[in-house]
């Protein structure tokens, strides 16, 4: 090797093989033994060699790109998904493509069909809601996962996560400590996560006697400002809740500021639930008790089933994801 970076030359000649069985140990081929493939990696190490991303797309057709497609406005959320994405993808030589999608309905599958002839992405990642769109899963033209709240009938592969059921257990443990007034602030009536996690709620607090009182449920947009507004809905009334829980965190951030406003401690007089463990959760005072979405695990395992997918194995059927709920300081008895 003389001056400049290390090539793939410089490495075939360290290690003693030709260049097509580096290509091989680069794009994870199992025509290579161990023996073999550990003196390449070892050269590789020894070099400090970094495979062109361009050269192997050239030599096996594919552009080790993973298109990540959202319309998703809670950056902490994105952002938890776009570090267990990447930490999967590099860790097996693909790169990220982040897509905020564009449009609605049938302008919405065109927006996607275009990004993904334009990037020539290897695979797809879809959050909701763009995973929702009706006759988005038939339409994809590459291999592709969502992740969803529930099953989205098209995909062959999704990553589920029985939000049902966690908004249930928010229920449940705010009935634990003796509240029997409770609010509740949805998400977007549209969406698939909204709906799920108002009917586990309804459901837990219908099968304990104590059904969720219309009165003191309101609707949300999982945007703080929406928080608010529901949190002055509820806490102007003079038979207000002793809980509230709202469907997200950015949501009971909001109720958590009118109360402040108002004077009420949380959680002496009022408290407080959300939802998405996002890290705005323990950013918040008091602490929120929240349910916890392992959002960065979820993205790495359907990145990996997304690549196994991809390189040609018989990856299909569906993850699960499990959901807990992290008790925080925003929740306590209900007042006398």
């Amino acid at each position: 090797m003389t001056g400049g970076a290390p090539t793939i030359h410089d490495v075939a000649a360290r290690a003693g093989v030709s260049i097509r069985t580096v290509s091989r140990v680069l794009n994870r081929s199992t025509k290579v033994n161990g023996e073999t493939r550990g003196r390449i990696e070892a050269a590789i190490a020894a070099l400090g060699f970094v495979p062109s991303l361009r050269a192997r797309a050239l030599a096996t057709g594919r552009s080790f790109l993973i298109g990540l497609v959202h319309d998703d406005p809670n950056a902490l959320v994105l952002d938890a998904v776009q570090r267990g994405l990447v930490a999967a993808a590099s860790a097996r030589g693909y790169e990220m493509v982040v897509h905020p999608a564009q449009g609605a309905g049938d302008l919405l599958v065109a927006d996607i069909a275009a990004f993904t002839h334009r990037t020539r992405v290897d695979g797809l990642i879809l959050l909701p809601p763009v995973c929702e769109t009706p006759g988005l899963a038939v339409s994809l033209s590459t291999p592709a996962i969502a992740l969803a709240a529930a099953r989205i009938e098209g995909f062959a592969t999704m990553l589920v996560s029985d939000e049902r059921e966690a908004a249930g257990a928010v229920a449940r443990h705010l009935m634990s400590l003796g509240h029997r007034r409770i609010g509740f602030v949805s998400g977007p009536p549209t969406l698939l996560s909204a709906s799920e996690r108002r009917a586990g709620f309804a459901d837990a607090l219908a099968a304990a006697g104590v059904p969720l009182d219309p009165a003191l449920s309101v609707a949300g947009d999982y945007r703080s400002d929406s928080g608010v507004a529901a949190g002055e809905a509820l806490l102007v009334r003079s038979d207000r809740p002793t809980a509230i829980f709202a469907s997200n965190d950015m949501m009971a951030a909001g109720v958590l500021k009118v109360a402040a406003r108002r004077g009420l401690s949380v959680p002496g007089a009022l408290s407080v639930a959300g939802f998405d463990g996002s890290a705005l959760a323990t950013m918040l005072t008091p602490a929120l008790t929240t349910v916890v979405r392992p959002l960065a695990d979820m993205a790495a395992r359907a990145a990996d089933r997304l690549i196994d997918r991809i390189e040609g194995g018989e990856a299909t059927g569906d993850l699960s994801a499990t959901l807990t709920l992290s008790v925080g300081e925003s929740t306590g008895p209900a007042p006398a």
